[in-house]
């Protein structure tokens, strides 16, 4: 349930109302101000709020009840576009944010070289894998905890705040002490454990979309990490499981549109994963900013044919330079811009 205040009712009298139904009610009161007005958003128990009674209330402008199952992650919560700043840069707002980096750390000579290479070509974070889920139990797990120390050499020498997957609850505090955004991959979106004990920080988190999953689980993942209070949660489209195999996986752009219209929350996509193919990643880009993606995490090594990981659908930094450049040109088309490197 949501009331929206009229634009004229005092902060006081806000405060006052909230106080009036808290103590009439066993729920949770979030008061969210906009640009346009204040909206405050109810956790817990409604049901026996009679909203009519509310409505007649000379400070509210509206009350109604949400259909979602989803709160904190909720548009109807929060009208205005939420802005995750992360060492200075922004993603959501105006601003265009370029992840891109390997998809597998393999040495400190590669993850320097391909991380000086991208901030010379306009990237905003560095990615690359640590630790590294697979398919199959033979295929190269990451270097691991040596990974993360290798992300950080190339954060130091290049200043890229760095992205980088989790794989459980056991590594959180290394994570939370080493990483500037912590990945969900698809695999864990729905490890509930997992997503539990991310609420608890407060480090960004870039949330996969599951392999097979819906807009509503996606947003409701989400949800699990915004309800222990970690509300800085970014959502990426990397491409879903079809019938399709001509791709690794099917890039679903409506998905981009769906989010904006029920969350708040900053979306940004990942053309590598989803179609596995790298003649396939600078058009995709495109297609997510004209789509309205806050951004997009791209796969780049500096020899794919050589890669210990996703060489296939890898660029070389000279390609990616091109990718960045028309980027630029179709973030101006949308009136927006590239994130700024400082």
């Amino acid at each position: 349930m949501i009331i929206v205040m009229k634009h004229t009712t005092e902060e006081q009298d806000i405060l006052n109302l909230i106080e009036e139904l808290k103590s009439s009610y066993p729920v949770e009161i979030q008061k969210i101000t906009g640009n346009a007005c204040t909206v405050l958003g109810f956790i817990g128990d409604t049901s026996a709020i009679d909203i009519e009674q509310i409505q007649e209330d000379a400070r509210v402008h509206k009350a109604m009840r949400v259909i979602e199952p989803f709160k904190k992650a909720n548009r109807l919560f929060h009208p205005d576009n939420s802005i995750i700043e992360v060492n200075g840069r922004k993603i959501g707002g105006k601003d265009i944010v370029i992840i891109a980096g390997p998809c597998s750390v393999e040495s400190e000579e590669q993850i320097v070289g391909i991380a000086e290479a991208v901030k010379a070509s306009g990237a905003t974070f560095l990615r690359g894998g640590a630790y590294k889920p697979r398919s199959s139990p033979y295929a190269f797990q990451g270097l691991e905890e040596d990974g993360l120390e290798l992300l950080k050499i190339a954060r130091a020498k290049t200043g890229l705040p760095i992205v980088t997957e989790i794989m459980d609850t056991q590594t959180i505090n290394k994570f939370v002490e080493d990483v500037d955004i912590i990945q969900v991959g698809a695999r864990n979106m729905q490890n509930f454990t997992l997503l539990k004990e991310l609420g608890r920080t407060r480090k960004p988190i870039l949330l996969k979309r599951g392999l097979s999953s819906t807009i509503e689980e996606w947003i409701m993942a989400a949800e699990y990490i915004m309800a222990g209070g970690n509300e800085q949660v970014i959502f990426c489209e990397r491409g879903i499981r079809t019938f399709e195999s001509y791709t690794r996986n099917t890039l679903d752009l409506s998905a981009i549109c769906a989010i904006k219209k029920l969350s708040h929350l900053p979306v940004i996509v990942d053309p590598s994963h989803a179609t596995g193919l790298k003649f396939m990643v600078g058009p995709l880009s495109m297609a997510a900013i004209a789509a309205g993606a806050d951004g997009v995490i791209i796969e780049v090594h500096n020899n794919p044919a050589k890669a210990l990981c996703d060489g296939a659908q890898s660029i070389t930094p000279e390609e990616f330079t091109k990718v960045a450049s028309k980027m630029r040109k179709y973030a101006e088309i949308e009136e927006r811009q590239i994130s700024e490197v400082k």
